[in-house]
């Protein structure tokens, strides 16, 4: 599935496929990365996820589609939050229309037309870069052309993807590829990381990235990693892990005010709160949980 690339040289600790896996569960454990769902008044636009079988569900989240029921009067802008993941998604109507849309630190926003039919795959953070070896620095901040990064999976993709197929049909033949995918990987990672990565998500975001994430790593060689597994450094996917934090409890507009569970996730005050949420998820906390 394209040109393997290096890893990142950051020691020797590597581990074998089964401790990979349940490293992955562990992920799966503590982290659940959330979009926005269709607001009321969009009645004729539909999002649904789907969960994988289990053979690969430590690697791959959901599978998602978008898509309207009719056409729109106007063309809609789908609004992505910040989760930490990197996901590929192509058009149902014309799967040669690949693309993979790596990490981003703030929402984006996409002008999608008054017509579509969007599916994709949301792997959990780090899967993407270990199974497929690509560089996830490389992909951050953007969506690009999916045969740019991974022309044979773009090009399977293509091939075995026929339109109109219904989701179901879709969702088995990527599982059945994505199996083959694990099963062919020699996975190689450095334990450091991972252990790193879990003190992240069982204090939901809210450490020092610096001082806290004492695992055997220098703050170079710490870096250096979290860029290539993530796409950013610790301390910007903490403070994205923190963020989806508070998406998960979902509170009330009126618990938001009375009971500031911000504060406990390490926000200074309302002020910095809302400045942070806005960053991320294109509107304000009233907004979001109206």
């Amino acid at each position: 599935m394209g040109k393997p690339r290096d890893y990142p040289s950051i020691g020797v600790l590597c581990i074998t496929w089964i401790n990979a896996v349940k490293e992955f569960e562990a992920i799966k454990q503590y982290y659940t990365p959330i979009q926005p769902t269709i607001k009321a008044g969009h009645g004729d636009i539909v999002y649904i996820e789907d969960r994988p079988v289990r053979e690969i569900e430590n690697f791959v989240y959901c599978f998602w589609r978008l898509r309207t029921r009719q056409p729109l009067n106007r063309s809609y802008d789908y609004r992505v939050v910040s989760d930490g993941c990197i996901d590929i998604f192509f058009d149902r109507n014309r799967p040669s229309e690949n693309f993979v849309t790596g990490f981003c630190r703030r929402y984006t926003t996409f002008s999608i037309g008054k017509t579509f039919d969007y599916i994709g795959i949301r792997f959990l953070p780090s899967a993407f870069p270990l199974l497929f070896q690509v560089d996830a620095k490389n992909l951050s901040n953007r969506s690009q052309e999916l045969n740019q990064v991974l022309s044979e999976l773009s090009d399977w993709i293509t091939a075995n993807i026929r339109p109109l197929q219904s989701f179901e049909k879709i969702t088995e033949c990527l599982t059945g590829q994505l199996q083959d995918i694990t099963e062919e990987q020699n996975l190689r990672y450095d334990r450091r990381f991972f252990s790193a990565l879990n003190l992240i998500f069982e204090k939901n975001g809210f450490l020092d990235t610096e001082k806290e994430l004492n695992t055997g790593l220098s703050p170079r060689q710490l870096r250096r990693i979290f860029n290539y597994y993530i796409g950013t450094t610790a301390k910007t996917f903490s403070n994205v892990v923190r963020f989806q934090h508070i998406l998960k409890t979902s509170p009330s507009t009126q618990s938001l005010k009375e009971n500031k569970p911000y504060l406990d996730v390490g926000f200074f005050d309302q002020a910095h709160f809302i400045k942070n949420f806005n960053a991320f998820y294109g509107v304000t906390p009233s907004e979001a949980f109206r």
